[in-house]
């Protein structure tokens, strides 16, 4: 069977931070017709995906999904279950933002089958908090983590974003300091990115905002690998990393160019080398579920030169290219014609070739963008 993952899209929110570019709402009068819709695209869908796959993964994403109740949550998983395979140990994950879950609800989570938790928690740092627009404070994310601990989630992430403006190397490091004091098994770092449509964005091009420079992105971006690894966590891609084991199923998924399936305003999906996506509107997508039980927007089928730089860009963006899955897939052309890129790389110990297999180094991943632009 083949192996797939799903991607479930919560849109709801209570609050829009300035720097999110994710499809969200803060109306929340859609909930019951959401969940309807949702349900009748998963069936859609499973008439024709279900038979030869094996469900490896669930995410919900958003949109704030631990705002809704256990039991919303349920009807959803429920329903995957009845029309597709899901593997025994199938990882689901649900985005958590500290402030919408207390203990009682989150053992109502681990109820429901949800297995891992990913808590947008962003910084420690009050100032940064204040800046992000977060609804929390640093001891309501502590709190949240500990609770979620203390009555059985295992496998937890944690979010955290650096190159605020004014961050200095000290302040970054303090989150990173306390996010090791707290019983974590994932943490996924990111730079501060400018998108357009964002708040931040416009507060940026209207001067009231001023972003710190590439260098110090850089800096706090190898400090950040530097003192995970060296705090045993594992760094598996580019913006994550995990202790041994807990690499985040859904995340592989995408790196190591599997199908996945993504049901919900904006989600995207890649099956057989086609990629489609639904609408972002709300209205939009359940008006389009009702007439036509899906709510695709746009789509695009792949040819081979397409998959194959995706295959490569997405491998080394993660845990390495297999030199030997490549040339299964799609021959030896490439390796060929980037020999002596690569052989520049591996010289200036930016790339590292090992039992088949092609690696960014630390000082690899921290121009990650600039390495893979030689290759497309």
């Amino acid at each position: 069977m083949k192996e797939t993952s799903i991607y479930i899209h919560i849109p709801f929110c209570d609050h829009k931070c300035i720097y999110c570019d994710f499809y969200s709402i803060i109306n929340h009068e859609n909930t019951t017709s959401y969940l309807f819709a949702l349900k009748k695209e998963i069936e859609f869908f499973a008439k024709n995906f279900s038979n030869d796959r094996k469900i490896i993964s669930v995410f919900f994403g958003g949109g704030t999904p631990s705002l809704m109740e256990a039991g919303y949550i349920n009807e959803i998983i429920i329903h995957l279950k009845n029309n597709f395979y899901l593997n025994e140990e199938v990882e689901i994950t649900l985005e958590t933002n500290p402030g919408t879950v207390d203990k009682n609800k989150l053992e109502e989570f681990i109820k429901i089958g949800i297995n891992r938790l990913s808590v947008g928690v962003q910084s420690f740092d009050k100032d940064d908090l204040k800046f992000l627009t977060r609804i929390h404070d640093s001891q309501t994310a502590i709190q949240t983590i500990k609770d979620a601990y203390s009555i059985g989630f295992g496998n937890i992430n944690l979010d955290l974003i650096f190159n605020l403006p004014n961050q200095t190397k000290e302040k970054w490091l303090k989150n990173l300091e306390i996010s090791m004091e707290l019983p974590i098994k994932h943490i996924s770092t990111y730079s501060l990115i400018l998108e357009k449509g964002t708040i931040l964005n416009k507060m940026v091009l209207d001067g009231k905002v001023k972003i710190q420079d590439e260098e110090h992105d850089a800096e706090l971006y190898e400090t950040t690998i530097d003192f995970l690894t060296k705090n045993n966590f594992i760094q598996y891609e580019v913006s994550n990393f995990a202790k041994e084991g807990y690499e985040c199923i859904h995340n592989n998924s995408y790196w190591h160019y599997k199908d996945y399936l993504g049901f919900g305003t904006s989600a995207h999906s890649f099956v057989n080398g086609k990629r489609w996506w639904n609408y972002s509107s709300t209205k939009f997508y359940i008006e389009s579920i009702k007439s036509k039980n899906h709510a695709i927007i746009g789509e695009e089928t792949l040819n081979k030169s397409e998959m194959q730089n995706e295959f490569v860009m997405l491998a080394l963006r993660s845990s390495g290219l297999n030199l030997s899955l490549l040339n299964k897939n799609f021959g030896n052309d490439w390796l060929i014609k980037n020999n002596d890129i690569i052989n520049l790389l591996i010289e200036n110990k930016l790339m590292i070739k090992k039992d088949d297999k092609l690696f960014l180094t630390s000082k690899g991943f921290a121009i990650c963008d600039e390495i893979l632009a030689k290759f497309v």
